[in-house]
Parts: structure tokens; C-alpha cells; sequence
């Protein structure tokens, strides 16, 4: 059994507000009995100009952004997935959007790399990630203890074979900062979709609100269970869901439903 938070957040142009909201949530989840917490997409800094968050990258396993997550962990004896922090890449004018994982004695111990860049445009909203981001280029797995956890960032959730090419485990990771525009359409679907069709939990770690006069983010973080239902949601504000992964379910959902070992395809 692993008790898990997914951070709710309404990030804003000042990372040093952004990180103090960070850790009244951790603290708070902590205190609850969460040892797994998931903190959002860009939960350390959201502004009108993408290119200042390329003023922000750091080296990997060096900078303020990734001390305070590997602080949080070890004080809090928790996992922290930090969920996304700005690394920097080979190009000066752009980085790696990368989801850290801290184990409870503050040690960065894995890296995944956003593969799926997001792309929008309707005409009033545009965002293109691919000018200021480079996109990772390997799928990972994440051991947290016995589990094992595919980490993904917004955007990788439309790609269900970014899922399927390898399966089988236990949890999936989602922080992200879904617009409001398709996040109404889309979200929950695509998350109880993901859950259902690789029979595990899924964590769901939101940015919500006006995050800057030109960004609204949908919210409604949320864990779902391998059955595809919801355990707990916070569709509107900042705050925490909760949500128990209990091997013994998920054991059980595979034992009467055994999808994944009757795929034909792999």
C-alpha cells in the first residue's frame, strides 16, 4: 500500500511564491500520510513569456528549483516527482522539460524528459513548446520501492502508444498544465482511458486557474484506480487529492480481466 498526493497548483511569474505554495502543499500532504507526491507541470514558474523560463534552467542535479525538491523529499521522508523542472540542453535557447524523481533521503535517483511537445492553435489560443523546448527522446520506467511507474507530462497523455510499448507496471504520472480549452474537452477521458487500458493507477497533478493573462488551465487533479474510477478529484482551487495504490487491487483486476496478456500486438 502507497499512500498518494497529487498537488493542485495556480502557478505564477515568481518562483519564489510558487516554491513557498509548494511547500505549504507538501506539508500539508505529508502530515496527511501521503509518501508519494506529485507536484504539477511547471508548478515553479508560469508566464505570459515562455522564454523567460529558458532563464531558468538549470544543470542537472545542480540549481535552487531542484534543491527544493530534493530538500522537500528528504525532510518530509516522502518520494517527490517533481513535475517539471527546466534543465538545460546543448541549445542556449532552449531546455529539457523534465520530471525528477526524489526518493525520502533527497536523492534524485531518475530523469524523464517530455517527448510530446505541445502544439495548439485555434486561432485565439497558440502555444508552440518546441521554440523553447527540446523534446526527450527515451520512455522510461521509474522504481519507487517495489513498484514501477511510467512517467508522462500533459501532452503524452494523447499518445496512447507512448503508454503500450512497454507495460505491465503499476502507476502512471501525469503532472501537467492542460488549457482550459481542451482540457474541458479532453482531460478526463484521456486519464481514465490510460488507467483502464494499461490496468494500473494513474496520478493526475494539475496546474488551475489564471495562470497568466494569456493561460487558464483546467484543474481537475485527480487518481484513478485500475478499474478506470476516480478516487478523488479537485476540480476547481488549489489543494491536494488523495488516493491508496493497493497492489492486492490491481493484482486482482488483472487476474479477472487479463488484457494485458492477451494483446496480440506488443
Amino acid at each position: 500500500m502507497m499512500k498518494m498526493a497529487a498537488i493542485q497548483m495556480c502557478s505564477q511569474a515568481n518562483v519564489e511564491q510558487n516554491l513557498s505554495t509548494a511547500k505549504k502543499w507538501i506539508d500539508i500532504a505529508a502530515k496527511k500520510g501521503a509518501n508519494y507526491i506529485v507536484l504539477p507541470e511547471y508548478f515553479y514558474y508560469i508566464s505570459n513569456n515562455n522564454n523567460e523560463r529558458v532563464l531558468l534552467a538549470e544543470d542537472f542535479l545542480n540549481g535552487p528549483i531542484q534543491h527544493f525538491a530534493s530538500t522537500m523529499a528528504l525532510k518530509y521522508n516522502i518520494w517527490l516527482v517533481a513535475g517539471t523542472v527546466p534543465i538545460k540542453s546543448n541549445e542556449p535557447s532552449k531546455f529539457y522539460n523534465s520530471q525528477l524523481l526524489y526518493s525520502p533521503d533527497g536523492e534524485c535517483v531518475d530523469r524523464y524528459d517530455k517527448v510530446h511537445l505541445f502544439a495548439f492553435d485555434n486561432g485565439s489560443e497558440s502555444y508552440h513548446e518546441s521554440d523553447t523546448m527540446v523534446a526527450g527522446e527515451e520512455i522510461k520506467t521509474f522504481y519507487v520501492e517495489d513498484l514501477s511507474v511510467r512517467p508522462s507530462t500533459c501532452y503524452d497523455l494523447r499518445f496512447s502508444e507512448f503508454y503500450r510499448l512497454t507495460n505491465g507496471y503499476d502507476l502512471i504520472n501525469v503532472p501537467a498544465a492542460f488549457t482550459y480549452t481542451t482540457g474541458v474537452a479532453h482531460w478526463e477521458i484521456l486519464l481514465r482511458s490510460r488507467a483502464i487500458e494499461n490496468q494500473c493507477y494513474l496520478i493526475a497533478s494539475a496546474q488551475v486557474g489564471d495562470n497568466s493573462s494569456t493561460l487558464r488551465t483546467f484543474g481537475h487533479s485527480m487518481i484513478i484506480d485500475p478499474w478506470g474510477k476516480v478516487i478523488d478529484c479537485l476540480p476547481e482551487g488549489e489543494g491536494v487529492v488523495y488516493g491508496d495504490l493497493d497492489s492486492s487491487i490491481l493484482a486482482e483486476i488483472r487476474t479477472q480481466l487479463p488484457a494485458l496478456k492477451n494483446r496480440i500486438f506488443t
